[in-house]
């Protein structure tokens, strides 16, 4: 969203500066990112990792409705006062608010780019890497890890684990690992995993 809105502005010198604790980074990002607060607490838009930055419907209704720019950021900021003053007492400064906020958007740029260099890291793993990163995963949930496929022609099935060393109480669980960053799995992917599930198993694909 962020590269999107700045791709449509014309960006003053002070926006495409930067903050001495950001150097490489404009002051755009951060300040979009502040500015979108009131948004999130008006109840007009939602964000989150797994989703990104969501319009809800109620900030559907709240554009149809404000479509001057100005009296939109207004209605929103009114909204926010409201609910912060829901959230504190009286002996919250107007700074100690202001801090607050800045430590948020702080944070959310910070978890955002985190995020990204994950999946970056992941897409550039090689597939029996990930393979095997996805077997420390179930581990590491408490699961018993008791096969992995060897490198070679792919069979359907590149892990086996079972909820207890044995494998005696609970089902198998059957798992299998595409890592593939230029292409999505298809419906004829979903089925032919399926097909090799027993009544059971429990299957986990990972892509």
């Amino acid at each position: 969203m962020i590269e999107r809105a700045q791709a449509h502005l014309v960006l003053t010198d002070y926006e495409v500066g930067e903050y001495p604790s950001s150097p490489g980074k404009p002051r755009f990002d951060k300040i979009i990112r502040f500015s979108s607060i009131p948004h999130v607490k008006a109840g007009w838009m939602t964000k989150s990792r797994s989703e990104g930055w969501r319009l809800t419907e109620e900030g559907r209704q709240a554009f149809e409705k404000f479509s001057d720019p100005a009296q939109f950021q207004r209605e929103a900021s009114r909204r926010y006062r409201a609910w912060k003053k829901a959230q504190t007492d009286d002996s919250d400064t107007e700074d100690e608010a202001i801090e607050e906020e800045t430590a948020a958007a702080t944070l959310e740029e910070a978890i955002e780019a985190s995020w990204a260099q994950v999946r970056e890291h992941l897409e550039g793993m090689p597939p029996f890497d990930f393979q095997d990163l996805v077997a420390a995963l179930l581990r590491a949930m408490g699961y018993y890890v008791a096969w992995i496929a060897p490198p070679g022609p792919d069979r359907g099935i590149d892990i086996v684990a079972f909820t207890d060393p044995l494998g005696a109480e609970g089902p198998r669980i059957k798992v299998q690992v595409k890592r593939q960053t230029t292409t999505k799995m298809t419906v004829g992917d979903i089925r032919a995993f399926m097909a090799v599930l027993g009544d059971r198993d429990v299957g986990l694909f990972v892509s």
